[in-house]
């Protein structure tokens, strides 16, 4: 079992929209949340439709928008106990005070609070309104109502108001709110991806991009490694259930939801920071850095200066980490890539006794379709000959596919059992 925790596929979110000036800010809220992943549908109250029109939200959601509680459309298709089952998330953004009130007594006599006593989802609110009226009794008793409900209460902000007052009643960013959705979904997708997933409580370790060797103070060797593979082999391990953590060489790619990142720069620094995680326990380590073969044998303290027209530097073999790290005591499941130009195989399928690896992927970076830069890739993954596994040949796809392909090998190798090959 695989989970993807970078989109949250497949969910289902309501946005009610009540009457307030927040309204506008709940267009890019329902942007925001559809960039996410999620299916959203919009109610409005007939309040919110004096802020802003339907139309906008039909655009926005590409779904009908819901106002009438006794629509013949709707109840010939979807009526509001359908739509209510419908949801997994109702989110109120800007909730008026009305409308609190409204739910907080029992009360359906529109869509939106027929909709809240009809429902089985999570509720939640994010209040906007005057800060006299936020802070008046009858509203926090409401609040209050609503918490012992189990409705929850996204606290509103503190700023300028549209009525000239200064204080708390500001619906926060849409930004937030679906960082606050999104994250919501994440953990629980998380919690059964802990349990069930294919690395469940398996603790992986990653290198991925290049590794930088200085020259002198602005100059260094590097290769045109992007990252991109290790990246998502981090995300797609975190997906499965593993406590994951990245040793990244420089790339400018953001961090993958609930990844530990550690920058390096150096082969030597990435090989330091691969020894204290392997001391620390590692039950998986995944080397796709690309790291550099050879450093300068001594780096100048100033900027080498321009004269003449060659330049003599002296190189130093660089340790190689994968087979370091293949060597030691507590050796973990090893995980090599090789990324060649010519005879890929024959290369992969030596690199992966020499250094004594349990899996390697191989890959021809020479193909300009799949090479370092591409957002796609294919390969041919190879197992030690110990658990009498085939190899597998992964066809192009986007890399996020080939780590979720990678997951599953690396599950069926911790898992095979070589006294089930001889049963047969």
């Amino acid at each position: 079992m695989s989970f993807d925790l970078s989109v949250i596929p497949n969910k289902n979110i309501i946005v009610g929209i009540t009457g307030g000036i927040a309204a506008y800010k709940s267009a890019i809220l329902v942007r925001r949340l559809k960039d996410a992943g999620f299916n959203v549908r919009v109610v409005m109250t007939e309040g919110a439709q004096a802020f802003i029109t339907p139309l906008t939200f039909q655009a926005l959601s590409g779904n009908p928008v819901h106002t009438q509680l006794l629509d013949p459309e709707a109840e010939a298709g979807m009526g509001h106990i359908e739509l209510a089952r419908w949801a997994d998330l109702v989110l109120i953004a800007p909730a008026s005070c009305d409308t609190l009130a409204k739910f907080a007594a029992g009360l359906a006599d529109d869509l939106l609070s027929t909709l809240y006593l009809a429902t089985s989802a999570p509720v939640w609110v994010a209040p906007a309104m005057n800060q006299q009226m936020w802070a008046a009794k009858a509203t926090q008793r409401n609040l209050a109502t609503l918490v012992d409900d189990g409705v929850h209460v996204i606290m509103p902000e503190s700023g300028s108001q549209a009525c000239g007052d200064v204080g708390l009643g500001r619906m926060p960013e849409p930004e937030e709110l679906a960082r606050q959705v999104t994250d919501y979904f994440h953990k629980a997708q998380r919690a059964i991806a802990e349990k069930f997933g294919l690395l469940a409580s398996k603790h992986v370790v990653i290198t991925a991009g290049p590794t930088r060797e200085a020259i002198d103070p602005v100059r260094y060797i590097s290769n045109h490694s992007t990252g991109k593979m290790g990246f998502a082999l981090a995300a797609a391990c975190y997906a499965a259930g593993a406590k994951v953590t990245l040793i990244a060489g420089p790339v400018s790619l953001d961090t993958p939801n609930g990844v530990h990142r550690i920058n390096v720069s150096s082969a030597v620094q990435m090989l330091d920071t691969s020894m204290q995680l392997l001391d620390e326990g590692c039950d998986v380590f995944i080397a796709t850095a690309a790291v550099a073969d050879y450093r300068v044998a001594e780096v100048a303290e100033h900027k080498i200066k321009k004269s003449g027209d060659e330049l003599d530097i002296a190189l130093i073999k660089n340790p190689d980490i994968v087979a370091t790290i293949a060597q030691q005591d507590k050796r973990p499941f090893m995980v090599g890539f090789a990324a060649e130009t010519r005879n890929v195989e024959e290369y992969a399928a030596g690199k992966l006794v020499a250094k004594k690896l349990d899996m390697i992927a191989c890959n021809d970076v020479s193909r300009a379709d799949i090479g370092f830069a591409s957002d796609e890739n294919a390969m041919t993954v190879f197992f030690a000959e110990s658990y009498h596994l085939p190899k597998r040949d992964l066809e192009k796809a986007s890399k996020q596919e080939i780590a979720q392909q990678l997951v599953e090998a690396i599950h069926d190798a911790l898992h095979h059992d070589p006294a089930q090959d001889e049963a047969f």
